[in-house]
């Protein structure tokens, strides 16, 4: 009924460019924060990138200066523009967003997608 979908993930030179983009439907009736994660082969599931509602955004020290996040809220979308990408981007980028939905207003409810891969390599 509700879910995200990641999109626009694939193979990138180091150096290079790449926008992300994950789409929220179904019946939802607000998404508060949105974020972005990444996961390599054996490592965590990190935090890159949030934004609020509001617009406020957060980015780890990792990507500051190169990714930027950024909502379209009348599309219910998270976009992540990644500049200056190097091989240690290399991952499963995950999109996330707390949304209150229409059968069940009086809480938030935690979405994640399935994943798009990033690979950074020359």
């Amino acid at each position: 009924q509700v879910q995200l979908v990641e999109s626009g993930g694939g193979l990138v030179q180091p150096g290079g460019s790449l926008r992300l983009s994950c789409a929220a439907s179904g019946s939802i009736s607000r998404i508060n924060t949105m974020r972005w994660y990444r996961q390599a082969p054996g490592k965590q599931r990190d935090l890159v990138a949030t934004i609020t509602s509001g617009g406020s955004t957060n980015y780890a020290d990792s990507v500051k200066g190169r990714f930027t996040i950024s909502r379209d809220n009348t599309k219910n979308t998270v976009y992540l523009q990644m500049n200056s990408l190097k091989p240690e981007d290399t991952a499963v980028y995950y999109c996330n967003a707390d949304t209150v939905v229409t059968f069940n207003p009086y809480r938030y409810l935690e979405l994640w997608g399935q994943g798009t891969l990033l690979t950074v390599s020359s």
